[in-house]
């Protein structure tokens, strides 16, 4: 995307907003993540870090936690969404941030509208979906294959190495996560269409969701991205 030059030194104070990435698994919301946290200077906030973090610092937020994992349960919304509204209250979020794994529900997505609405919050929501196709889904994850030794990913289908299952920095041999076979990823897949469905449908209805084609090269996806952020929230 092409941007002023004088515009640039002013991404890193600028109000950006709440943004949330929609997404299967593989279809690049991680990298995509990190091109706006570079771009913007805002947090990229996973609720499985807030977790494992109150878990560790033994906050009462993460003793509770603890004991219900400890007996092999689920924790609650209610829960997460109180480490979520911690988070959100410290000041690196003031000029916005990305979820990373929030909200995964429409009650989720209720309590977040709740919570930004009573904070007064007049920075406009921003929700990006990367849309991949299926099958190109299962490539990507089927496909990869990473170096143990120096942690090099590679994909056998779109970014191959230049000898078979062989690092080309050290020579390592790669490895393929056991999860990573057609049967397990096609059955998160299904997972997360039939969980986040209901979500971009909800979105979507409150006009707050942009859907981006994320089969593109991952250049034109991040060009995508970043316009769609740099649009005016009534043209988004």
């Amino acid at each position: 995307m092409n941007t002023p030059a004088a515009s640039v030194a002013d991404y890193g104070a600028r109000a950006i907003g709440p943004i949330i990435l929609l997404g299967a698994p593989g279809a690049g919301k991680g990298t995509q993540a990190k091109q706006i946290v570079d771009r913007y200077g805002i947090p990229q906030i996973s609720t499985g870090d807030l977790l494992r973090e109150n878990v560790k610092l033994g906050t009462e937020l993460g003793k509770k936690a603890k004991a219900i994992m400890d007996r092999g349960e689920l924790v609650s919304d209610e829960l997460v969404c109180d480490m979520v509204a911690e988070r959100l209250s410290r000041p690196d979020c003031a000029r916005g941030y990305i979820l990373d794994g929030f909200p995964r529900t429409c009650a989720q997505a209720e309590w977040l509208d709740g919570y930004l609405s009573a904070r007064g919050s007049k920075l406009p929501l921003r929700v990006i979906k990367i849309a991949v196709d299926y099958d190109r889904l299962l490539k990507r994850l089927t496909g990869r294959r990473t170096c143990p030794v120096c942690g090099t990913i590679y994909n056998i289908h779109f970014n191959p190495p230049k000898v078979a299952n062989t690092c080309d920095q050290d020579g390592a041999a790669l490895s393929l996560r056991k999860d990573d076979n057609e049967t397990s990823i096609s059955e998160r897949l299904k997972a997360y269409e039939k969980q986040t469905l209901p979500l971009t449908d909800y979105y979507r209805a409150r006009h707050a969701l942009t859907e981006i084609n994320g089969d593109a090269a991952p250049e034109k996806v991040s060009a995508d991205v970043l316009a769609a952020l740099e649009q005016r929230p009534d043209k988004a």
